[in-house]
């Protein structure tokens, strides 16, 4: 039997929850109180990530498009990766800022789990660290400090856990960082020929040493953030589809809950029904019909 089983079989016993043990959870905040993680690890990936776009917009727009002799050229792709640089700025914001699905801390209180007026026989299970009774498919997260509802894991270049709430965010994230990755690629590819050809002093505002530089740095950040973030990209989708969190597949959980057709997990993440919303971090998921919780009995 594995570590896991064994832990599973401690919280099926009624005596394990001690809601005595558990002090009344504290006053919940207020609907407009903003969710942030105070984790030093996290706020300097965050602080990086935006760096390092903002100097991916720097060396695209002031290196290669400003000097371009085709304005149409510079413009389009100015407007483009621009555009792309925001999108993917306002979906990290919105990862990082957005409550993952944290259950209310310290609600393993006597008076909680009378107030749920179990069946004989039903199972709840109560989270030891955070005192709290947890709901199916949430796991503890040691750097949030909460029970995270479908939690997939917690990520320090958003300095968040991706769970229900939030997961649609970060997926845009690394979408949209995989495409402007690509794009600054493509745009300094192209650069490096129009420069070979004409003279290196026409074909930047820099001096041809200091324009080597910005290249070849932009082209290493951009070839390891789109390695990085399309196979992000990919196993989130996945993720989704099969619906199974990452912490579920690598602890290989038992499936409890009904199985859904893939483009109806999708809805459940993204918002139901399908619409432009769906690339927008803006707009949080309407989830409509799509149930969020569908369970074998």
């Amino acid at each position: 039997m594995s570590p896991a089983q064994r832990t599973r079989d401690i919280e099926r016993q009624a005596g394990y929850l001690k809601p005595e043990h558990c002090v009344p959870p504290p006053p919940r905040s207020g609907a407009g109180t903003m969710w942030f993680i105070r984790d030093g690890c996290g706020i300097t990936c965050a602080v990086i990530t935006w760096f390092l776009v903002l100097y991916a917009e720097f060396v695209v727009m002031f290196v290669m498009l400003l000097p371009a002799r085709s304005a149409a050229y510079s413009l389009f792709n100015g407007v483009l990766f621009s555009g792309l640089a925001f999108l993917a700025l306002a979906s990290h914001a919105k990862a990082m800022c957005t409550d993952p699905g944290a259950v209310p801390k310290g609600n393993a209180t006597k008076e909680f789990i009378e107030s749920l007026q179990l069946k004989p026989g039903q199972v709840v299970y109560k989270c030891p660290k955070c005192c709290s009774i947890k709901p199916d498919r949430a796991h503890h997260c040691s750097v949030c400090k909460r029970c995270i509802k479908k939690m997939d894991h917690h990520c320090p270049w958003v300095n968040n856990c991706v769970g229900e709430n939030n997961q649609k965010f970060f997926v845009l994230f690394t979408m949209y960082i995989a495409l402007i990755s690509f794009h600054a690629l493509l745009m300094a590819a192209l650069h490096f020929v129009f420069c070979f050809e004409e003279d290196w002093k026409k074909c930047s505002s820099f001096s041809p040493p200091a324009t080597v530089v910005l290249l070849i740095l932009l082209c290493f950040e951009g070839l390891l953030f789109l390695i990085f973030t399309a196979v992000m990209f990919g196993t989130q989708v996945h993720s989704i589809c099969s619906d199974e969190t990452g912490i579920e597949q690598l602890k290989k959980e038992e499936r409890r809950w009904a199985k859904r057709s893939k483009w109806m997990n999708m809805k459940v993440v993204f918002g139901h029904p399908f619409s432009i919303a769906w690339l927008s971090p803006f707009a949080s998921p309407d989830h409509g019909k799509a149930d969020l919780y569908q369970y074998i009995v």
